[in-house]
């Protein structure tokens, strides 16, 4: 809640630090976790320090995160919000497919429907454009399913600002995602988008009003810079804690989304909402600077 709230398609009021749910899974993303209690209590323990928005895939596992979510808070209390992702399918640990075909995403969304215990997603997101399907076909039967009732709204993750505009001509986009942190520059690519496009991508969802899901936010871990460290030895902290305190500064519409299988972890990060950067400190870490 220090985090202060964004409103996702006008209707959905969430806290701006949410939880993603890739990690509660087995090694690779693959399979079930290690201690099935252990993932249950940080999803219970997510909900209770006040983190109502919940941010999983039917490819995480695959199906494992969503039946763990069921399991840990279903009925899902008063205010909370699943966003769930369809448009890849595994074949191993690691191993990611995007399958933008319409079919495999009206079977991926049922399936989501049915783990979830929902008759609505809150959030129904294409996890990918998949380069063998046009991409106005794939957001095509989002729209499609969204008229039938079974999505509320509708998101994209791994796009660019042109993939976007496509993709409104044809049904409101409220969320998206891509790859986005504190190293976030210059020409790397990941899932077919630039760092260059992805920081478009922010400030184009940063003018329209539409909710971005920084996913990658930590770098698994990995993300780590002199100016980090030095600011989180100076104000007492974890260096991931200002990198997530970083990202809630660089724009309002940017809720993080991190993701832990740990309780001390996940308390950690919470706890990033009320740190507050100071604009000398904001500036000393911002990618404009370089």
């Amino acid at each position: 809640m220090n985090a202060g709230t964004f409103t996702i398609g006008a209707d959905l009021q969430v806290n701006r630090l949410g939880f993603g749910a890739m990690r509660i899974t087995g090694p690779g993303i693959w399979g079930p976790p290690a201690e099935h209690a252990n993932a249950l209590a940080v999803l219970r323990r997510s909900v209770a320090l006040d983190v109502n928005l919940i941010d999983t895939a039917d490819s995480y596992g695959p199906d494992v995160s969503e039946e763990l979510i069921a399991e840990a808070l279903h009925p899902y209390p008063g205010g909370v919000v699943i966003a769930t992702k369809g448009g890849h399918t595994r074949s191993g640990p690691d191993r990611w497919t995007p399958n933008g075909q319409p079919e495999h995403l009206r079977a991926a969304l049922d399936g989501s429907l049915r783990r979830l215990k929902l008759e609505r997603i809150d959030v129904y997101q294409l996890h990918r454009p998949d380069p063998k399907v046009p991409f106005e076909e794939s957001v095509g039967v989002l729209a499609e399913l969204q008229r039938a009732g079974k999505i509320r709204h509708v998101g994209l993750s791994s796009v660019s600002v042109a993939q976007i505009e496509s993709a409104r001509k044809l049904v409101p986009i409220v969320s998206v995602q891509n790859r986005f942190n504190n190293a976030t520059r210059g020409g790397a690519v990941f899932n077919g988008v630039s760092d260059d496009e992805t920081l478009a991508v922010v400030d184009y969802c940063t003018r329209e009003n539409i909710a971005f899901f920084p996913w990658g936010p930590l770098a698994a871990g990995k993300l780590s810079s002199d100016r980090i460290s030095a600011l989180a030895l100076r104000r007492n902290v974890a260096p991931h804690q200002i990198a997530l305190a970083w990202l809630l500064r660089r724009s309002p519409v940017i809720i993080p989304i991190p993701g832990t299988a740990s309780i001390a972890h996940l308390e950690q990060n919470v706890a990033s909402a009320a740190i507050e950067l100071s604009d000398d400190e904001f500036a000393s870490l911002d990618v404009a600077n370089g």
